[in-house]
């Protein structure tokens, strides 16, 4: 079932784009640049329809049993995709947020101690904006999504769990697709409506693949590390530099990559090499000992710190020879 809920996936997601680029559906909700944005002319940003799309028809093909986790990323794209649409003010897209990443973890992980279940879903929600945090260029969150749910289906597939394996293919295939139409120059964009459903699924399905013993907690986070190690840091360094944090910026180290001449592609390249080197760290530690784990972990940690390190040190000469700021 899995081959089939990939194709099918890939194709429909493709139908789907091609309704969203026509002209009628190109016009639904256009993401219009401004002085914080990376591109230079206004793009549809309701590309993440036709993943969710795609990857929906997996549910017909084997992974049913995760109908609740479906169902809640659908519940907030359709949040999303209204505030895409109409604006919505901050505090009621953070409560629905919460609010799904509660009731998933509560659903799916109780019996558990309640100061656990509230942590995890605290970070659920986390997980949820910071993958809308990091789809500010071409390419770069939808091939998170083909590498970092690739990873999960392998993962899953490996440990015999056809139904979450079957989901996390369908999820990849659908972004395949769409990454065709978002790598640089971009035709469309994920929108809220795309990546705040995936962040979610990101986390929901990792804590799914911990629950059913496909892979230690850690697994997911070092997966999706590079998206989890630039937002979460970023967000960090900001706090101390007492910004507002909830407004849009230019900060991310993706986002400086790009404003310092690598570009989309460059930086899109860059950027898949690091995603792949987390997977592939992650794949290989999965079933080792507990110290190869804790190796592998503080390992790739290590590597993304000085890649951040190297990235901070030449925008730091950046600003210097062009007087630009952050």
């Amino acid at each position: 079932m899995i081959a089939e809920a990939v194709l099918a996936s890939f194709l429909l997601s493709l139908a789907a784009l091609l309704i969203l680029l026509s002209r009628l559906g190109s016009r639904i909700a256009l993401d219009r640049p401004n002085e914080r944005s990376l591109h230079e002319r206004p793009v549809p940003r309701t590309g993440g329809i036709a993943v969710l799309a795609g990857a929906a028809v997996s549910l017909a093909l084997g992974a049913e049993a995760l109908w609740l986790t479906a169902l809640l990323a659908a519940a907030l794209a359709v949040v999303s995709l209204l505030d895409d649409l109409f604006g919505m003010p901050t505090l009621v897209r953070f409560a629905a947020h919460l609010a799904a990443a509660g009731l998933f973890v509560w659903y799916t992980l109780s019996p558990m101690h309640p100061a656990t279940l509230v942590l995890l879903a605290l970070a659920v929600a986390w997980i949820t904006n910071l993958y809308n945090f990091m789809d500010g260029a071409d390419g770069i969150a939808a091939g998170m999504a083909l590498i970092g749910f690739g990873a999960y289906a392998l993962g899953a597939a490996l440990a015999g769990d056809t139904a979450l394996a079957t989901l996390c293919a369908a999820l990849a295939a659908a972004s395949a697709a769409f990454l065709q139409q978002n790598f640089h120059p971009a035709r469309i964009f994920l929108g809220d409506v795309g990546s705040i459903p995936l962040g979610f699924l990101a986390a929901a399905l990792g804590l799914v693949g911990w629950r059913d013993d496909a892979w230690p907690l850690w697994f997911p986070l070092l997966v999706f590390g590079p998206f989890i190690g630039d937002a979460t840091v970023t967000l960090l360094k900001r706090l101390l530099r007492r910004e507002r944090v909830w407004q849009a910026h230019r900060a991310h180290y993706y986002q400086r990559m790009v404003r310092m001449g690598f570009g989309h592609r460059g930086t899109a390249y860059l950027g898949y090499l690091v995603m792949l080197g987390c997977a592939a760290a992650a794949l290989w530690a999965r079933e080792q000992t507990i110290a190869l784990q804790a190796m592998a972990f503080a390992g790739t940690s290590l590597v993304l710190g000085a890649l951040a390190l190297w990235v901070d040190a030449r925008w730091a000469r950046f600003e210097r020879q062009s007087g630009s700021g952050a």
